[in-house]
């Protein structure tokens, strides 16, 4: 499959692709994007997703997880197998990554019955109050960011959890001093978000720095100590991420609040390196869990939104 043809499969998909293709890899104009972008909410995986909502606002009943779990698959032992991805976070954040016009009205709706009646399950904190994990918290700011929710009291939490080494980390309450690339990543995410409709830029200028050299002093994957990849996951690309993080989820990242150096031509010589004979780049990796429905192929198949991410990414890429 050639380049083109590689497009043409892309395009050939539902409208959160291929606004997203018309954008950054074909270069549409921006009336022809934003038109794309609004279908996002009426029709295919936008549309759907939001019809699932409940009448109180929460998906599956639940802000981070489903409040019935009876029914989902279990091993053996009875554990859950990998965590519900069907709760009110999840919904917000596919949402997101599907790139839905925010101020659609069905979306309006759809925010406003989250702030007005969700809360944590922690100790039942309103949603875009945020709880005390860095990880949920910086999702949420970019949630609540992307929506337009005020989440300056969340940001300010985040801003004074920076760690030394420039990251975050969900363990931080139980004593951990290291950074998490898990939670690092989804920190900075929101941060810049947030920064796009902020006048503290100061601030949020450095702490997203700070974080994003924790990433790049490691070239996106590797250890400081011995230079070895940190965890063989990151090299293994999947959509949707959920709270995990890969080398591709970084470079998507990255891409938008700076220009390659190289730093990244590692990781960037990895994506390019998985790209098949073909144009296109697999699923390589799916992470366990209920879902409410599937957005791609199956594991080791051709994936859109995979070969969508790497593209652009290689597009940036080349620019340095």
């Amino acid at each position: 499959m050639a380049h083109m043809d590689a497009l043409t499969w892309l395009l050939d998909s539902d409208p959160a692709i291929r606004w997203q293709v018309m954008q950054h890899l074909e270069g549409s104009a921006a009336e022809e994007v934003a038109a794309e972008r609004r279908r996002v909410a009426t029709e295919g995986w936008g549309a759907r997703l939001l019809e699932l909502q409940d009448p109180d606002g929460y998906w599956a009943n639940g802000a981070y997880f489903p409040s019935d779990t009876s029914n989902l698959e279990r091993g053996p032992d009875g554990r859950l197998l990998g965590q519900p991805w069907t709760a009110t976070t999840w919904a917000l954040s596919q949402l997101r990554w599907f790139g839905v016009d925010p101020e659609s009205s069905d979306v309006l709706q759809a925010v406003a019955l989250v702030k007005d009646n969700a809360s944590w399950e922690y100790a039942g904190e309103p949603f875009f109050e945020g709880e005390v994990e860095p990880c949920v918290n910086g999702q949420t700011v970019a949630n609540g960011s992307y929506f337009g929710v005020d989440v300056t009291s969340i940001v300010d939490r985040l801003l004074g959890e920076q760690m030394e080494d420039g990251g975050w980390n969900c363990e931080q309450e139980n004593g951990s001093k290291r950074g998490s690339f898990d939670t690092t990543i989804a920190v900075i995410e929101g941060l810049a978000a947030f920064r796009e409709r902020s006048e503290k830029a100061s601030d949020l200028d450095e702490a997203i720095e700070r974080g994003e050299e924790y990433l790049l002093e490691r070239q996106l994957m590797l250890r400081l100590s011995n230079g070895e990849l940190i965890n063989e996951a990151w090299a293994r690309f999947s959509f949707p991420n959920w709270w995990h993080y890969d080398v591709l989820r970084g470079l998507d990242h990255l891409r938008t609040t700076r220009r390659p150096d190289q730093r990244v031509e590692r990781a960037l010589d990895l994506v390019e390196n998985r790209k098949g004979s073909d144009g296109r780049w697999k699923r390589e990796k799916v992470w366990p869990g209920a879902i409410h429905f599937d957005v791609d192929d199956p594991e080791g198949q051709p994936s859109r939104w995979i070969t969508l991410r790497a593209m652009r990414v290689l597009k940036w890429g080349s620019t340095s």
